[in-house]
């Protein structure tokens, strides 16, 4: 009825394809990339249902290079200024409270600085430097904090 090549309504099939592995709509990509030598028959089998980055010997090689390259943990502030935070807030007699109302942080923000055990923020050691009178960072730490130079 109808001429090779040409799709004819009403039929299921259609001509005019090259046939492959795939039936009549020609050889799927597993089957091009098995051609190919792309893949063998056993990778499909080992990854299905699994998430390929997580399968495999590679894994616990790569666990082993994360634990190498590991950031150290950040720095903590030096004893030498937590001592000098302590006898600068002692000399104005003020509690760890008091100074941590004046520069509106915690009480156990000001605790953790001259204890040692706080990480270092800029802003907050500027706002001791100001409340105490004292320098806290760079040279000279515990030397009173000049003001501005006037002309």
């Amino acid at each position: 009825m109808a001429d090779e090549g040409t799709t004819v309504i009403g039929y299921k099939t259609r001509g005019g394809q090259s046939g492959g592995g795939g039936g009549s709509q020609g050889p799927t990509a597993y089957e091009r990339a098995k051609a190919v030598g792309a893949i063998t028959e056993n990778d499909r089998k080992t990854a299905a249902g699994h998430n390929k980055g997580h399968a495999g010997p590679e894994h616990g090689h790569l666990a082993k290079l994360d634990r190498e390259n590991e950031v150290a943990p950040p720095s903590k502030v030096a004893p030498s200024v937590g001592k000098a935070i302590a006898q600068a807030r002692q000399d104005k007699s003020l509690t760890q409270k008091e100074l941590g109302t004046k520069i509106n942080e915690k009480p156990q923000v000001v605790a953790e600085y001259e204890s040692g055990k706080a990480i270092p923020n800029q802003v907050i050691l500027g706002k001791l430097e100001r409340a105490l009178g004292i320098k806290l960072r760079g040279k000279d730490i515990g030397s009173p904090l000049g003001g501005p130079k006037k002309k």
